[in-house]
């Protein structure tokens, strides 16, 4: 049975497994002080052209975004999210735990936009209200969606004239930095967020996030909200090595480009089938609108997740491939597929 249910499902690159082997036997400094991450901090800074950014590597998405949203806001304020935004739904409370709401817009497309945000300022007026001060995105969104340089841009000079802080998850970054319809670089992300962060977890690594902190209002003391939130690890030179590996010679983009490919026969699949799609993605997660009927005969032989049931007849679901999807894999997937989807749609596929 083949797994298309996310993009973490296997271990780890081959580079990052040997060059974690080769410095196992070596003695290295505690708590991501050692030679190893300060090289993946400048190959860091390198990519994204600034010298003037704290970074911090972080065990997992959830401690990242925990730490990085209590430590910019103070008691009485909250964080502005997409509805289906990680920190909403897919966090546990996190955020809700250190004191601070996440306040929730709908969107039709899993992005935030100026008018969205201004909607939430409008209705938390005054002091008998949190007070919101930082916006929090996704890149790619948790439905696959992208933002453009254009909307970033727009998204940034509005947070900096509503004196809110801007912050991108990119536990995805890779995939929407490598897909076919993006126009942003990693530099432009560092020129127009207050902080954001490279996800290595769900591209390749075995684990780790790298965060970027670049206004200066967020840096002091962050070492000890990591320390204080748990997130701090011992060994912390296991994630210098993994980003170091990630930053030379493009493994990063690399295994995210690959994993889109993937994603793209799938797409192709999908749509000479007929089939419409939840949402608009050229990145590694598809969303394809299904008959039930087919979806569980898919299930026989292949993992992937429900998204929403649509109508009672069709559900969206999320197919996810990653860094190490086989390609003969996905090809088995479409040509089981097409015979599948002949025999079981009598069910007719939505419009």
């Amino acid at each position: 049975m083949y797994c298309f249910n996310n993009d973490y499902s296997e271990g780890a690159h081959p580079r990052i497994m040997e060059a974690i082997i080769q410095a196992s036997l070596t003695q290295h400094t505690g708590y991501s002080l050692d030679s190893h991450t300060e090289h993946a901090k400048e190959l860091i800074r390198k990519e994204i052209k600034r010298d003037d950014v704290d970074i911090h590597l972080i065990v997992g998405g959830t401690q990242t975004n925990m730490i990085t949203i209590s430590a910019a806001l103070r008691p009485h304020q909250a964080v502005i999210a997409p509805e289906t935004g990680h920190i909403n739904v897919h966090e546990t409370g996190s955020i809700e735990s250190t004191g601070h709401k996440v306040l929730t817009q709908p969107t039709p497309d899993g992005k935030l936009t100026p008018k969205l945000i201004q909607k939430t300022l409008d209705w938390h007026t005054d002091e008998h209200m949190v007070q919101p001060k930082m916006v929090y995105l996704s890149n790619t969104t948790e439905i696959g969606t992208q933002y453009t340089l254009a909307e970033l841009e727009n998204l940034s000079a509005f947070c900096k004239q509503k004196g809110l802080y801007l912050f991108l998850d990119g536990a995805r970054l890779g995939a929407a930095l490598t897909s076919s319809i993006n126009d942003l670089t990693m530099a432009d992300i560092a020129r127009l967020t207050d902080v954001f962060y490279i996800g290595g977890t769900k591209n390749g690594a075995l684990f780790g996030e790298a965060l970027v902190i670049a206004n200066p209002e967020l840096k002091p003391d962050f070492r000890f909200l990591i320390k204080q939130k748990g997130a701090m690890l011992a060994k912390g030179f296991l994630l210098g090595i993994q980003f170091e590996e990630l930053f030379q010679n493009d493994l990063f983009y690399q295994m995210a480009s690959h994993a889109n490919e993937m994603a793209m026969i799938l797409k192709k699949t999908f749509t000479e089938c007929g089939f419409p799609f939840f949402s608009e993605s050229a990145t590694n997660q598809q969303f394809p609108i299904l008959p039930n009927n087919l979806i569980a005969a898919l299930r026989e032989s292949y993992q992937f997740q429900d998204q929403q049931a649509v109508d009672a007849a069709h559900t969206a679901v999320r197919f996810v491939t990653s860094w190490a999807t086989k390609e003969e894999a996905v090809k088995q997937f479409a040509a089981d597929f097409k015979t599948l989807a002949k025999k079981t749609c009598t069910i007719l596929p939505t419009s």
